[in-house]
């Protein structure tokens, strides 16, 4: 039996919001708000699968590292549109939390990784 992968499964979920998101911002003409927040949003997925078909650990954790920084990104891009009121707080406030915990297994990811194959 495989074992469910939780960053993949989850990073792919997100990613589907992240596009119904830029739908919606696409159709009141938010093109480079949406732009901006399809890229890094679907980036951080993207950068996951990459790491996980990685040739070694090292190739991994560079992957994860990106997957990283673009949560960070999205995270600024998810709070820019919740607090100039371009997406429903209560929307952008369930957004941020799923990005937030994206950060926080990614981040688990690279300590754990750094420890095992050093900096």
């Amino acid at each position: 039996m495989m074992r469910k992968n939780i960053i993949k499964e989850k990073s792919y979920e997100f990613a589907l919001e992240i596009v119904q998101l830029s739908k919606v911002l696409n159709k009141s003409h938010q093109f480079v708000l949406s732009r901006q927040i399809l890229k890094s949003g679907t980036s951080i997925g993207a950068n996951v699968e990459e790491g996980i078909g990685g040739q070694s650990k090292k190739d991994f954790r560079a992957k994860m590292s990106i997957a990283y920084k673009e949560a960070r990104e999205t995270h600024y891009w998810l709070r820019l549109l919740k607090d100039s009121d371009l997406i429903p707080a209560k929307h952008g406030n369930k957004l941020i939390g799923e990005c937030h915990e994206l950060k926080s297994i990614l981040g688990a990811i690279l300590v754990s990784l750094n420890k095992s194959i050093g900096n």
